[in-house]
């Protein structure tokens, strides 16, 4: 059976007498069991005038807004590309400000933090005890050096019932050997409130020495990152490269960020234990702890998503007054493994069983739970893969069995579960795919006819895919043998929604090329969905 209890008791629990005696991704996982909580030290100190170059090379982010409540995230790294980041293994500390203005003139939370050198010298810290729907400004330091400036915001109170507007970005996949983060450049300058990362923040593939697709001439990557990342180690480097990008620190600068993963942050198209190439169960665990552990590390994160080995609790709610209540989703970490492998193949028993599930049958009833609660307007669902049908336009039966058309039974639950609590205002934000859709969910959608229960937002990716392009050569068949398709675009870009008390806005954004620099952004298409009335149409 997926997911056996005993291979994880037997991963949490290598000891590190092991530690030497054992290879990659065991290693690695030795290591991260066996990690202090955070506060412990468990690490001489290092002075803070000792760090003699700039470690805040990987820029600082925040995440999570709570009403009362931002996370901050750092991390230091004189030398990000080298294993330890160029600190030896002891502990800094670091000071941090929360301020009402850019120049820290009114500094409101000021405090100490400890970067520890087991979670990799990253610093979260969890500041409360702030004012609801207001902005702030915060940076860290160490030693002598001061971070750059970040900005971030709280949420309005959950209760509070006249929240006009939510503006909100959707991003997702961007593998740096694909090209250039151009589209988070124009991100960090596009007015949203929140940004929600729908997953593939890294990929596991080699980057070659001059990145890919960016061919670089004027630099040389090091080799360590010319390899498919499996430990520890690896999976950290590999968040190096990526945080290293300065378009993608200006994004994580300028605006909080709710994240969630899909399954190049570990392994392309894992499901619960089962890996893409059947390796053994308790050796993919080993694998997914290195990964699930790099991951806290690099993102900003509160104590409650602390991964514990192989395992870590992501999905979470997170409310925006009465307007918005938000259930992020983890669709990889519970799934059944493809019933057809996960291509896209012909729907079979095997795949339409009601023993299958994408979010696991836990996460199913707390999502459907939280809806008979809820007592949002807009109830929106950030998570990974199409939710919606789409039919091959090859002409085929086929479907994606890595998407929710591979667990329809999993599908007609939640569809079924959003019925009986009466969500009237249902929106689904997913990435993955490298294109961009606007679709209606039918309640039943070999019926166009049907009742629409809701819409999804499809962003495509920051780089993946490359270039693209705005009508791929399917474009014509897709739309055909989709009528619920309303919108489709092959580039490159984000979307951003903006939710109102009487109507959601999406605009599709896209820029021409990544595999150069500096393209221009271009808002492709921009659909609305009114409240009371789901279904997508032009604005």
């Amino acid at each position: 059976m997926s997911h056996a209890p005993e291979l994880r008791v037997a991963a949490q629990h290598l000891g590190r007498r092991r530690f030497l005696t054992v290879t990659g991704a065991a290693a690695a996982l030795a290591f991260a069991t066996n990690l202090p909580t955070a506060g412990t030290a468990a690490a001489a100190e290092l002075d803070g005038a000792k760090i003699t170059s700039a470690p805040f090379t990987l820029g600082v982010a925040s995440g999570d807004p709570l009403p009362d409540s931002v996370l901050l995230w750092t991390r230091l790294a004189p030398a990000p590309f080298e294993v330890g980041g160029g600190l030896p293994a002891r502990r800094v500390e670091v000071s941090w400000e929360l301020a009402l203005d850019e120049r820290f003139k009114r500094i409101v939370r000021r405090g100490r933090a400890t970067a520890h050198p087991e979670f990799n010298h990253s610093v979260h810290v969890e500041v409360d005890h702030l004012d609801a729907g207001r902005v702030y400004f915060y940076r860290f330091r160490a030693g002598s050096w001061v971070s750059g400036t970040g900005r971030t915001r709280t949420a309005p109170h959950a209760s509070a019932r006249h929240v006009p507007a939510l503006t909100l970005a959707a991003v997702s996949c961007q593998a740096y050997h694909d090209g250039y983060f151009t589209a988070y450049k124009h991100l960090a300058e596009d007015d949203v409130d929140v940004v929600f990362h729908l997953g593939d923040y890294l990929y596991e593939y080699a980057v070659t020495s001059v990145g890919g697709a960016r061919k670089y001439t004027d630099r040389v990557l090091p080799a360590v990152f010319n390899r498919e990342t499996v430990t520890l180690d690896d999976y950290r480097l590999r968040y190096a490269l990526y945080k290293s990008d300065p378009d993608l620190v200006a994004a994580h600068a300028a605006h909080p960020f709710i994240v969630t993963w899909d399954d190049h942050e570990t392994e392309n198209n894992y499901a619960d234990d089962t890996s893409e190439n059947d390796d053994p169960p308790a050796e993919f665990l080993l694998r997914r702890a290195s990964a699930y552990r790099a991951y806290w590390e690099n993102q900003p994160l509160r104590r409650p998503q602390l991964p514990h080995g192989p395992d870590a609790r992501l999905y979470r709610r997170l409310q925006w007054g009465r307007l918005a209540q938000f259930d992020i989703l983890d669709t990889r970490q519970y799934r059944t493994n493809q019933a057809n492998g996960d291509g896209w193949k012909s729907p079979t028993p095997e795949s339409e069983a009601a023993s299958q599930t994408l979010p696991g049958f836990t996460q199913e009833r707390w999502l459907i739970d939280g809806w008979r609660r809820s007592k949002a307007l807009w109830n929106v669902v950030p998570q990974q893969v199409t939710f919606g049908r789409r039919n091959n336009p090859d002409g085929t039966d086929t479907l994606s069995m890595d998407s929710w058309d591979g667990y329809p039974a999993s599908r007609d639950r939640v569809l079924q579960g959003a019925r009986s609590a009466r969500v009237e205002n249902l929106m689904v934000l997913t990435g993955d795919v490298h294109v961009s859709y606007g679709l209606d969910i039918k309640q039943d959608f070999d019926d166009p006819d049907s009742a629409t229960l809701g819409t999804e937002i499809v962003t495509t990716s920051i780089t993946s895919g490359k270039d693209g392009s705005a009508k791929p050569s399917n474009w014509s068949a897709y739309l055909a043998r989709n009528p619920h398709m309303k919108h489709y675009n092959g580039q490159r870009g984000y979307v951003t929604v903006e939710l109102g008390t009487s109507e959601a806005r999406a605009d599709f954004k896209t820029v021409s090329a990544v595999t150069t620099p500096g393209a221009p952004l271009t808002t492709a298409a921009s659909l609305v969905t009114a409240v009371g009335d789901q279904g997508l149409r032009p604005a």
